[in-house]
């Protein structure tokens, strides 16, 4: 995977010019589970050419930074820039964040970002705590914050855009590593809550009401699911426990509120096929090798947050009116984008799926 032919082209703007080949370095991601997830590869890219890997995460990624490979330490610090719902910034916050990374003495730190957010708050931050070398991608003129102002061209995956980051600061995936989303292994056994493997995993929820398909069109689904002939097993974090207890019925196996993220991970593993919306889960499957039915609210672009790296089935309306809105709740009357999308569709999508080869670009 060539993440250097999408990127323009990095510039150094600060105090330094090059990245810590050894040592600690920070790597942050502030976002969702997912977000961290994407960044797998960047982080394994690091991990081959240092002593340590410190990752600084939201408190909505930090389970998800602990099931990465490549990484030996977590920071968990909530971003008032960042967070959907910040608490107020306070003197006493940030120096918690500065005591964390100075006490991990790192030699270097790069931030990950999505295309509509700034390193420099951050970078800010990281300086006045010590770090001595900085590189992000920025579009904005980052004068000595940052030693490496990385550009990126087009719409590449967000997981390209982490791993050109690296790349331009020097770090490049091992021989051997295809550059996919990972997770630590073993994972735990799961077989008393699923039943073994070979089943289907449906995961109603998201953290955007805008991103959720319709419950009862969940619901029918996991029962022409069942009628078709496929076990089906429905997720779901402990507050969503009244969603998975509609969606699965006296059909599907509830296991809301019964898992974490490592065990998620495990069930996801044991999987066939994962039917998700564009959330963490989804991005969880792709990272254990299980093909997904993605239903995607084009409220961001599917180019960039899509399943990466496995075989992928994209439903929903792509052109609808929410198109790139970035809402959190559904702008449109009625949900067009997603409600739509029929149980058949899916059970469909799910049929072409069941054994599908792995495939380099992800996409089926």
């Amino acid at each position: 995977m060539n993440a250097g032919a999408l990127s323009t082209g990095s510039a150094n703007a600060g105090p330094g010019s090059t990245a810590p080949m050894a040592g600690t370095v920070l790597i942050a991601r502030l976002d969702n589970a997912g977000d961290v997830l994407l960044a797998g590869p960047a982080v394994r890219a690091v991990a081959a050419h240092v002593d340590k890997v410190v990752m600084l995460t939201g408190p909505h990624g930090s389970a998800a930074a602990e099931l990465l490979p490549g990484v030996d330490g977590v920071i968990e610090w909530c971003a008032p820039w960042i967070d959907p719902d910040p608490a107020p910034i306070t003197a006493e916050h940030v120096a918690a964040l500065q005591n964390a990374v100075r006490a991990q003495a790192p030699h270097g730190a790069l931030l990950l970002t999505s295309f509509h957010q700034s390193p420099l708050p951050l970078a800010l931050l990281l300086r006045l705590a010590g770090v001595g070398w900085i590189g992000a991608i920025s579009e904005d003129y980052p004068g000595s914050l940052l030693d490496l102002r990385h550009h990126v061209d087009g719409d590449p995956p967000e997981a390209h855009r982490a791993l050109g980051l690296a790349g331009a600061a020097g770090y490049r995936l091992p021989a051997g590593d295809d550059g996919r989303l990972a997770v630590r292994r073993p994972l735990p056994q799961v077989k008393p809550l699923t039943g073994g493997p070979g089943y289907v995993v449906v995961h109603p929820g998201a953290s955007a009401p805008a991103r959720e398909w319709p419950t009862q069109h969940c619901a029918q689904a996991v029962r022409a699911l069942a009628a078709a002939g496929h076990r089906v097993v429905v997720t779901g974090s402990a507050r969503e426990r009244h969603l998975t207890a509609e969606v699965a019925g006296n059909t599907g196996v509830d296991l809301g509120g019964r898992t974490n993220l490592r065990t998620l991970a495990a069930v996801l593993d044991g999987a066939c096929v994962a039917v998700a919306g564009n959330t963490g889960p989804a991005h969880l499957a792709a990272a254990v090798g299980t093909p997904v039915v993605s239903l995607f609210a084009p409220v961001v672009p599917a180019a960039r947050w899509a399943p990466y790296g496995v075989p992928t089935v994209l439903l929903g309306d792509q052109h609808a009116p929410c198109r790139d809105s970035r809402a959190r709740h559904c702008p449109v009357p009625g949900h067009p984008c997603l409600s739509g999308v029929g149980p058949a569709d899916v059970v469909a999508a799910v049929g072409s799926l069941v054994g599908a080869p792995m495939r380099s670009t992800g996409e089926r």
